[in-house]
């Protein structure tokens, strides 16, 4: 006689177990959401868009205390000062720089400070590889001649409720870009210099806030390795002390910028979404 083939049940699963199932998955289902859009983030921020914020008037009136960056840092190709940690991965092969394009003359660029690259700063580019540039009684020269400087509007700024007027002027380099530099003092530290030669590979930069700027006159050339980006569009600016963008002041700066959302009269807003 033929063996009767035996019934076997499946598994009978709990009301509970499919709930702690589904709950699992759920979490499985956070977990990688939150993990793939922290590596879009990532590649965001290290190939494409970085937020700065600007912490001193260096370059007043173009960039104010409190603005918030977006800077684009493909604008002139990648360096190791890109990616996280300086892992540069190309050698020397490249120069210090993949898919570069060279920056011009006025450009807005942000760089990492040569004295300690730690530190970003941004400037003004005046200087190209081989230019001579030297201040002459508060007169840019550029290659032996004058930069064309034309007194307009002054800048007002109000401290401690009083409005201060600073004298103003715009400067127009070789080529037609022009923009706007401030004079506070007729007489400033670096308003006469030595001529300085650029080097190959390196950009003398300046503020725009000449007298109030701590740039190239004083410290010497930026190498092209150190170039970030270039700023693309201020999505917020808040009127804050200039203590408050300085390091160490984390904790306060987060609360100015809570207290800037919470009161609309601390927003700049005239200066929201200007694209350079």
């Amino acid at each position: 006689m033929a063996d009767t083939p035996t019934q076997t049940k499946a598994p009978v699963q709990t009301k509970g177990q499919g709930a702690n199932a589904k709950q699992g998955e759920s979490w499985s289902e956070l977990v990688k959401t939150v993990v793939y859009a922290g590596l879009i983030a990532v590649v965001i921020r290290t190939f494409l868009f970085q937020p700065f914020n600007i912490p001193s008037a260096s370059m007043e009136n173009t960039l104010l205390i409190g603005d918030y960056l977006f800077v684009e840092k493909f604008a002139y190709g990648y360096s190791r000062y890109t990616f996280p940690f300086g892992a540069w991965p190309f050698g020397d092969s490249l120069h210090g720089r993949f898919m570069a394009r060279a920056p011009e003359r006025g450009d807005v660029i942000v760089f990492k400070f040569p004295q300690d690259n730690s530190t970003d700063f941004i400037k003004r580019l005046i200087g190209l590889p081989g230019d001579r540039i030297q201040m002459k009684d508060g007169v840019l020269w550029l290659n032996g001649k004058p930069v064309p400087k034309v007194r307009v509007a002054d800048y007002v700024e109000t401290i401690d409720g009083e409005d201060h007027h600073v004298p103003q002027y715009r400067e127009t380099l070789p080529g037609g870009r022009t923009y706007l530099t401030l004079d506070r003092d007729p007489d400033g530290p670096a308003d006469n210099t030595d001529v300085y030669v650029v080097p190959p590979n390196h950009y003398f930069m300046m503020g725009d806030n000449r007298d109030n700027s701590y740039d190239s006159r004083f410290w010497g050339f930026v190498p092209r390795e150190n170039i970030i980006g270039t700023p693309l569009v201020i999505y917020m600016s808040i009127d804050a002390p200039e203590e408050v963008w300085e390091p160490g002041h984390i904790g306060e700066r987060f609360g100015t910028y809570l207290a800037a959302l919470i009161h609309p009269g601390e927003v700049r807003w005239r200066r929201l979404f200007h694209i350079f």
